[in-house]
């Protein structure tokens, strides 16, 4: 009898411990309950993190000091890329979704809680490259890095990327990078730079009223302490501020025009310099008799394939056509040469030099209002820009008294 009862209990026991197993089995595996998505929700509160406000300083067009170096450039176009290159980056940083408003402006004076500080170093149709540098408005560097993006001559035969700029993964890139960065900052951090900006911007009226609340060392701005949350000064400062943002909005139209009206005889630019670049290191490794030969060869391509293109005659189309391939074997390709000298590219040229004589943007005279006062503003988009913030200091000045509303 006692040996039963020790044999069904033994039977008993391996009964239940596979009845557990086979619980903890199913219970492991396909998708949870709703309810154990809300409890964890319940227990792990979602903070989000603040949208910091970014300003894109038209590019550095890094043209050299020596007038040897300069022979290799374009200034006119680099000083037009200035601009471009600054929308780029701030189309490629709106992409993402992590960031507030993204604003290219015409110096680094504007007030932001970051800062894309943009160097162009290379541009040639075949290879560009430009140095980016992230500075908080704290004074702290997050980034400082070279991006570099080389364009296969493939990308210009591929009819799906007409119209498309081969610099874009340049900034896609870039941009990338910047977002890796952010990730790195706590919450605090981030809350603090927007802090921080307000009572920067506030400097710019009352140094003595709010510098009290920061500590600088060197040219690092750290906050020690706050101004109460309904403080007429900040108060004031905000609302002038908004005004100021906005002012800044309405330059975004323009250097989205700018970007526009040069895109055409830009992108054409493009793939004919990438042509002429590899021309030219062609030539180079294979001498100057060799690349005389291939100028030679490539400038009866181009008119034959001109004059073919432009007769009606079936036979000397195909001739041009022919012609135009053979040379195209047989030689480098010169385009970008054409591109310099050509009548076909003559309103291009000319639309790239004139838009690229000066770094900042020409701009229409305004009028603007503001709190029953009004600024006529004149000159190009920096000389507006260093206008309007004069005019916003003369109101604070006049409007003192903190109970002012405005």
């Amino acid at each position: 009898m006692f040996k039963k009862t020790i044999t069904v209990f033994i039977i008993f026991t391996f009964f239940l411990s596979g009845c557990v197993t086979h619980t903890r089995t199913t219970s492991t595996v396909g998708p949870l309950p709703s309810s154990a998505y809300s409890k964890g929700l319940k227990n792990q509160p979602v903070i989000p993190a603040p949208l910091l406000e970014v300003v894109i300083p038209v590019f550095d067009p890094g043209l050299p000091e020596s007038e040897e170096d300069v022979k290799e450039i374009w200034p006119e176009l680099r000083r037009a890329e200035a601009n471009r290159f600054a929308l780029k980056m701030k189309e490629a940083l709106e992409e993402t979704g992590k960031f507030g408003a993204v604003r290219v402006t015409p110096d680094g004076t504007a007030t932001g809680d970051l800062y894309i500080l943009g160097r162009i170093e290379a541009s040639n149709g075949l290879e560009v490259a430009m140095e980016i540098e992230v500075v908080d408005i704290s004074g702290k560097r997050w980034l400082e890095k070279s991006f570099e993006h080389e364009i296969s001559q493939e990308f210009h035969r591929d009819q799906r990327n007409k119209g498309m700029d081969p610099y874009d993964p340049l900034f896609e890139t870039a941009a990338a990078k910047i977002i890796e960065a952010l990730s790195d900052r706590s919450l605090q951090e981030l809350e603090d730079l927007q802090y921080i900006a307000d009572l920067r911007f506030g400097t710019n009226f009352s140094e003595e009223t709010f510098m009290q609340y920061m500590e600088i060392k060197g040219e690092k701005f750290s906050l020690v302490s706050k101004p109460s949350d309904n403080d007429p000064m900040l108060d004031r400062v905000k609302a002038i501020r908004v005004r100021d943002q906005l002012f800044i909005d309405s330059l975004q139209d323009n250097y989205a025009s700018f970007s526009d009206q040069m895109n055409e005889s830009y992108l054409m630019w493009q793939e004919q310099s990438l042509f002429e670049t590899q021309a030219a290191r062609a030539a180079k490794r294979k001498g100057v008799g060799q690349a005389l030969g291939g100028v030679l060869l490539i400038g009866l391509a181009v008119l034959a394939g001109v004059s073919g293109s432009n007769s009606n005659s079936t036979g000397a189309s195909a001739a041009g056509a022919t012609g135009a391939i053979l040379g195209g074997l047989a030689g480098a390709s010169l385009l970008s040469k054409s591109f310099k000298t050509s009548e076909e590219a003559k309103v291009h040229r000319e639309a790239l030099n004139e838009l690229g004589q000066s770094i900042n943007m020409e701009l229409s005279p305004r009028v603007i209002a503001f709190e029953k006062q009004s600024v006529e503003l004149t000159g190009d988009a920096k000389q507006q820009f260093a206008q309007w913030r004069e005019f916003l200091q003369k109101i604070y000045a006049e409007e003192r008294t903190p109970d002012v509303q405005l």
